[in-house]
């Protein structure tokens, strides 16, 4: 995460804590849910380090009125079982203002109707466009959406004068978001779909897919997906 996005970050959870602890009395403790281990640590480990940063920040500056603030993190092992476990003892046992995370867009769909059900704002780390959409009062995310991400990738294969792709996504709930957009987006760009395989995020060989694949007419290949899968 460069500095700017620090600072947005930075100044998003001042907000929430001013509408959160209308008393902001003592520390403020904000919840954080990062896949710091599994296949997305790539993603949750910087995440985690970010945080501390951000409150380490926050704090030397004086806190939010006066208060200092206090991350409570939790890894959830790049596991959605793990994340809603982490929630639950955010709201019921740490008494968090705010949480920021999931790492991963199918962690986070897994605790967003707990975090609509508690009140509590959520601000996701994560990039499906299904996460915020249809709007919904208490859910929030950093990364940009997977729909404009599609619409530059697809700008770049019309200017490339091709018009027949094959698409190959993450089972997982990142990539079950991405394919979506991927279908519906190639009709309004006027792209063909001649095939649509779908691999593990863990998995290693592609050689059954990319066969099929090879055997269409093909002129570009797709790969949507985050973990070491793509």
């Amino acid at each position: 995460m460069d500095s700017s996005h620090f600072r947005r970050l930075a100044a998003g959870l001042s907000f929430f804590m001013l509408l959160s602890s209308p008393a902001l009395a003592g520390t403020i403790k904000i919840g954080g849910i990062f896949s710091a281990t599994g296949p997305a640590s790539f993603l949750g480990e910087p995440e985690k380090n970010t945080a501390k940063m951000i409150e380490e920040e926050i704090n030397a500056a004086g806190g939010i009125s006066g208060n200092k603030i206090e991350f409570v993190i939790y890894d959830d092992e790049t596991d959605a079982t793990k994340s809603v476990t982490a929630f639950d003892r955010l709201v019921k046992m740490d008494k968090v203002a705010v949480i920021v995370g999931p790492s991963t867009t199918g962690n986070t769909l897994a605790i967003v109707p707990k975090a609509e059900e508690a009140g509590i704002p959520l601000v996701s780390c994560a990039a499906a466009k299904k996460i915020t959409t249809p709007t919904k009062k208490w859910i929030f995310k950093t990364a940009p959406s997977d729909e404009p991400a599609v619409r530059k990738i697809y700008k770049h294969i019309n200017g490339a004068g091709l018009g027949k792709i094959a698409i190959i996504t993450a089972s997982d709930g990142f990539g079950a978001a991405g394919r979506e957009e991927l279908l519906a987006i190639a009709k309004e760009t006027g792209l063909t779909v001649v095939a649509d395989e779908v691999f593990g995020p863990k998995d290693t060989d592609m050689t059954a897919q990319l066969t099929k694949i090879k055997g269409t007419e093909a002129q570009a290949i797709v790969c949507w997906g985050t973990n070491p899968g793509p």
